[in-house]
């Protein structure tokens, strides 16, 4: 039985999932103490728990502890097992988050998955669908895994009620492949969607203009197209993705209720233009979300990111604690890092 104290670091849900992936992957049982301890509401909220509860029905594990509030979780995981799964977290808790919690130990089964999930897409602190569909997915592909996702409705918060479907291909004995990602060369063009749910169409225009136009006097290439969304909430997104020589990254935004279209655009912006003064490859969020992945590759990866991360360093710490191998993160000092990540053969 391994302990993790879920107070680490940054201390949020990502060690509780982390941990989660990696009990599934490699058998091991592992105990989670102090989960969320320095947060405002400390322990597991619903969508952890609902985390916790699609990967203990994948794989069939003995688990104590898993009510919302409880400091502490012990997690006994069985062999995984591939299928057809529908999980409802019954609030606008992060469909995305419990998708990824699930899906590398689908994705090393030996048979196909479907998983669906309900809840919020597009919601505060947690990748959107789009980011996942335009961006994570185009990371995976990288390394030789295969999932397509569905976005039958979206998700907002507070309502939730989003629907997002993912079709998981196995692995089987195809090793991960090893990325390197540390030249990204010149920029090609900046393409993405103005989405609106549920609002009149001038809200989605004005996000587009905005994005347009910040690009345009910065003498880039863009595509922003228009688009509506199912849902049974109000609400917009904005999603770019700037597409390099040999890299990509992609920044996202969510409107809200008395949040001006034109700050919506400006939020995703923002992140693209930070990311653009540097020279890295990897933006921050995709950092902390391709290292547990690459360190059971076949073989060593490198990468740059614009920003190094609590989520990204307290991600390296629990993968360790775990795996045999090396990560190491060298942080410059203007924020951006190296990451070397050499995972030792025959780990799994």
């Amino acid at each position: 039985m391994l302990t993790i104290d879920g107070s680490f670091g940054e201390g949020g849900g990502q060690i509780l999932r982390s941990s989660l992936t990696l009990s599934l992957v490699t058998g091991t049982p592992v105990e989670i103490i102090n989960i969320r301890a320095g947060r405002k509401q400390p322990g597991l909220r619903p969508q952890h728990v609902r985390a916790v509860a699609a990967a203990r029905t994948i794989s069939r594990a003995r688990v104590e502890g898993d009510k919302p509030g409880s400091d502490r979780l012990r997690f006994e995981p069985g062999p995984v097992t591939p299928g057809r799964y529908h999980f409802r977290i019954g609030t606008a808790g992060s469909t995305s988050l419990v998708l990824q919690t699930i899906h590398l130990p689908l994705s090393l089964a030996d048979q196909r998955s479907v998983v669906e999930v309900a809840g919020g897409t597009h919601v505060p602190w947690s990748p959107a669908f789009d980011y996942l569909n335009e961006h994570w997915l185009w990371a995976l592909r990288l390394m030789g895994l295969s999932t397509t996702l569905t976005l039958e409705r979206a998700g907002f918060y507070p309502r939730g009620g989003g629907v997002m479907r993912a079709a998981i291909l196995p692995q089987a004995d195809r090793p991960i492949q090893p990325v390197t990602l540390t030249y990204r060369g010149r920029l090609v063009e900046v393409t993405g969607t103005s989405a609106v749910a549920d609002l009149p169409d001038s809200v989605g225009k004005r996000q587009q203009q905005r994005a347009c136009k910040r690009l345009d006097r910065a003498g880039i290439r863009n595509t922003i197209d228009l688009r509506r969304l199912h849902s049974i909430g109000k609400c917009t997104v904005l999603c770019v993705v700037a597409r390099f020589d040999a890299a990509q990254s992609c920044h996202c935004a969510l409107g809200a209720k008395g949040k001006p279209a034109e700050r919506v655009a400006d939020e995703a912006l923002d992140g693209f233009f930070h990311h653009l003064e540097t020279d890295t490859c990897v933006d921050p969020h995709l950092a902390d979300q391709i290292l547990l992945p690459l360190a059971l590759a076949d073989g060593p990866s490198a990468f740059t990111t614009s920003r190094v991360t609590g989520h990204l360093t307290t991600n390296a710490h629990v993968i360790q604690q775990f795996l045999p191998g090396r990560i190491e993160i060298e942080q410059r000092s203007d924020g951006t890092g190296l990451v070397r990540v050499e995972p030792e053969s025959g780990a799994l």
